[in-house]
């Protein structure tokens, strides 16, 4: 298995309900065909630059370990997510 991050931004105008299923929601893909490491929400912070009109943004980074496959899948699975504003995924074990 190889070792991912996952960082995506959250809409700021979700509440807590919405944001912490859609968290969950990214946790269970990863699940599904590998393991999720640690969540650390870094909460509301400010935009370098407005996206979709917004200035602040939910931040969440997710460590995991999957196949090579799994980060294709999430990646198609955050795009399409209409609560999340941008995402990237990165591999950790590249030099």
């Amino acid at each position: 298995m190889i070792n991912y991050e996952v960082m995506f931004i959250l809409d700021p105008a979700l509440d807590e309900e919405k944001r912490n299923a859609t968290i969950e929601t990214v946790k269970g893909i990863i699940a599904a065909e590998g393991e999720v490491g640690e969540v650390d929400e870094w909460g509301l912070r400010k935009l370098a630059y407005p996206i979709q009109k917004k200035n602040e943004g939910y931040y969440v980074v997710i460590e995991f370990k999957a196949q090579p496959t799994l980060p294709k899948e999430l990646d198609r699975r955050l795009k399409i997510s209409d609560n999340v504003m941008r995402h990237l995924i990165v591999n950790k074990d590249e030099k």
